[in-house]
C-alpha cells in the first residue's frame, strides 16, 4: 500500500466528450495546449506535478527570503552536498536552465556529446551550441519485450568504436541520464556507470550526470543488480554521484517539489566560477538561482524524503502494476517498467499510421477524447525534428508523485482498452504550424483524412 495517508484533496474535472472534442480542436490537436481544466487524469509529465508532504508544506513557512546567502540556501546546499558529495552547488529554477549553463560553457561548434539517450531539452541545448548529440543506447534497449533489467545503459562497445574512429577527437563529454527517460524510463546499472567513468578517465572526457531521477535509479539498481540488493538507496546514490565530474538535476522530479533545479561541480573551481557567472546572468544570484527561499526549503525537505525505501518501493511497484495491467489488457508496453512512467507501444497498436503521421500522437489524442486522459507522444513528433523518425513510436504515461491512486490508473486502463477497440478507425496527423525548436510543445496539427 502507499506509505502515506492523504491529508488534502482537490476535485477532478470531468468534461464531457463534446467538451473534450472542442478543447482538443481549439488546442490545434496538441495536448500541451489543452487547458488543465479540461483534463480528468493528467499523465503528461512527472515534472513538477507531484504532491508535497506535510513536512514540505511546513518548511515553506521557514523560508528565508534574503537575496544572498540565505539560511534556506545553506540548508539546501547542506542536503545536496550530503547526497552528492559535490563541493560546488548552484540552484537554478529548473533542469533545462542547468542544461543551458552546462552546455553553453563546455561545448562549441563541431563538438560531439555522447549519451545513453539525450532527452529532448538536453539535445536542444547541445545542438544550439553547434555541437552534435549522439545516442548510443545499449543493444538490449531495442527489444521492448525482453526482461533485461538495465535497458537504460549506454553501449560501451559503440562508445569505444566511436572514440577509436575518425570522430573520436571531437567527443568532449559523455552524458548519462538516470533513469533513461528518452529510452523508455529504463534504469542504468551501477556497473555500466563505473565503466563509463573508466572510459572517460582513459580518454580525458567529462562525465556529466543528469540526476533528475537519481533516487528512482538507485532503487532499481538495488532491486535488479544482485551485488547491491542489501544496500540503502542513499548509499547507492552517493556512489553514482561520486562517478561524475558535473551533475545537474531537475528537482521537479526526485526533489519532490513543484519547481527547482541544481548544478553541481566537483573539484574544479575554475569551471564552477564560469557556471556561476551564467547562473548570475540568467537566473539570479548564485545562492537562490531564480528560486524563492521557501522553494529551497521545500526542495531540501523533499530530497531528505525521496530516498526512503518505503516510498521508492511503492513508486516502483505502482509503475510495475500499471504496466502489467495494461499488458494483460492487450495494450503493449515497454517491459519491465521503470519508476516514473509506463510507455505504450503505439506504433504496434496503429500499424496503419506511418511514422511521419505520428501514430503515438494519434493514440494520445484518442486516449484524451475517450477518457480525458492526457499523455505525451514519445515518437517521431517529439524525437524526429529535421525529418527523422524515432526508433519506436511510443506514448509516455507519466506518473506524478503521490498524486493518483490505483483506482485512477484503473480508469486509465479502461480508457486505453476502449481506444484499442477503435484503433482501425484512427488516422494520423500532420503539422500545420508551430516553432521548429522542441516542436512538440507548440505544434499545431490537423488530422489526416483516410485516403
Amino acid at each position: 500500500m502507499e506509505p502515506y495517508r492523504i491529508k488534502a484533496v482537490e476535485p477532478i474535472p470531468f468534461p464531457t466528450r463534446t467538451e473534450r472534442e472542442r478543447a482538443l480542436a481549439r488546442a490545434g490537436h496538441n495536448l500541451f495546449r489543452v487547458p488543465a481544466a479540461q483534463v480528468t487524469i493528467d499523465l503528461l509529465t512527472d515534472s513538477g506535478t507531484g504532491s508535497m508532504s506535510a513536512a514540505q508544506w511546513a518548511a515553506l513557512m521557514t523560508g528565508d527570503e534574503a537575496y544572498a546567502c540565505s539560511t534556506s540556501y545553506v540548508r539546501f546546499e547542506t542536503v545536496v552536498r550530503g547526497i552528492s558529495g559535490f563541493d560546488e552547488i548552484m540552484p537554478v529554477h529548473q533542469g533545462r536552465a542547468a542544461e543551458r549553463v552546462v552546455f553553453s560553457t563546455l561545448l562549441g561548434p563541431g563538438d560531439i556529446v555522447v549519451s545513453n539517450t539525450h532527452f529532448d531539452t538536453t539535445r536542444a541545448h547541445v545542438e544550439v551550441t553547434g555541437s552534435e548529440a549522439r545516442d548510443l543506447p545499449c543493444p538490449e534497449a531495442a527489444d521492448l519485450d525482453s526482461d533485461q533489467p538495465f535497458k537504460g545503459n549506454i553501449d560501451l562497445r559503440a562508445l569505444a568504436d566511436l572514440l577509436a574512429g575518425p570522430d573520436g577527437h571531437r567527443v568532449k563529454a559523455v552524458v548519462m541520464t538516470v533513469t533513461n527517460n528518452g529510452g523508455g524510463g529504463q534504469p542504468v546499472s551501477l556497473d555500466n556507470l563505473r565503466r563509463v567513468r573508466a572510459v572517460c578517465d582513459e580518454h580525458g572526457l567529462a562525465f556529466l550526470l543528469d540526476a533528475s531521477r537519481f533516487a528512482e535509479n538507485s532503487w532499481l539498481i538495488r532491486q535488479r543488480e544482485q551485488e547491491h540488493r542489501h544496500r540503502e538507496p542513499i548509499d547507492i546514490a552517493r556512489e553514482v554521484f561520486g562517478l561524475a565530474d558535473v551533475f545537474w538535476a531537475s528537482l521537479k522530479k526526485d526533489g519532490l517539489a513543484n519547481i527547482g533545479g541544481v548544478i553541481g561541480v566537483r573539484a574544479n573551481p575554475d569551471l564552477a566560477g564560469r557556471f556561476r557567472q551564467l547562473v548570475i546572468l540568467n537566473e539570479g544570484f548564485s545562492t537562490y538561482g531564480g528560486l524563492a527561499g521557501r522553494d529551497l526549503e521545500a526542495l531540501a525537505q523533499g530530497l531528505t524524503e525521496v530516498t526512503d525505501p518505503r516510498y521508492l518501493a511503492d513508486r516502483a511497484d505502482t509503475a510495475s502494476w500499471f504496466a502489467e495491467t495494461l499488458h494483460k489488457a492487450g495494450v503493449p508496453v515497454i517491459r519491465p517498467a521503470g519508476c516514473h512512467a509506463v510507455y505504450v507501444r503505439a506504433g504496434e497498436i496503429l500499424p496503419h499510421i506511418p511514422a511521419h503521421q505520428f501514430p503515438g500522437h494519434a493514440w494520445s489524442c484518442a486516449l484524451y477524447l475517450e477518457g480525458g486522459v492526457r499523455a505525451v507522444e514519445f515518437g517521431s513528433l517529439l524525437l524526429g525534428s529535421g525529418g527523422g523518425t524515432a526508433p519506436h513510436e511510443l506514448v509516455r504515461l507519466a506518473l506524478p508523485r503521490r498524486v493518483y491512486t490505483r483506482s485512477h490508473l484503473e480508469f486509465v486502463v479502461e480508457a486505453a482498452i476502449a481506444v484499442g477497440r477503435t484503433a482501425d478507425d484512427l488516422t494520423g496527423y500532420r503539422i500545420v504550424g508551430g516553432s521548429p525548436a522542441l516542436r512538440h510543445f507548440t505544434a499545431v496539427l490537423e488530422p489526416v483524412a483516410f485516403p
